[in-house]
């Protein structure tokens, strides 16, 4: 399946075994000087060891670029849709491990 993109125009091959995509619940982002690396993992309830599914690994300038559609997409869903609710967040960090170096 090829997508376009009018504003880019290039195109995006998306093979069919890709394309149904994982399941993920959790993410956990390290970087190094060069690079960002999020692996998605999934974690089943009444377990406490997640499997990672997916890594990605991108540039800094690419994790910025991300990030920026990511918070353009939440805004646009949010117009659509209403407010994403953070569940039982508290004071919990994002991750669920207490993880203070950011190094991959």
């Amino acid at each position: 399946m090829d997508k376009m993109n009018s504003e880019n125009e290039y195109q995006l091959n998306l093979p069919e075994d890709v394309m149904l995509g994982n399941y993920s619940d959790l993410a956990v982002i390290s970087h190094s000087p060069s690079e960002f690396v999020i692996d998605f993992a999934r974690m089943a309830p009444g377990l406490k060891k997640a499997t990672v599914c997916d890594r990605i690994i991108l540039a800094p300038e690419h994790a910025k670029r991300l990030l920026l559609a990511l918070q353009d997409n939440i805004r646009k869903y949010e117009q659509m849709y209403g407010p994403i609710q953070l569940k039982g967040q508290g004071n919990r960090p994002i991750a669920p491990f207490d993880i203070n170096k950011g190094e991959a």
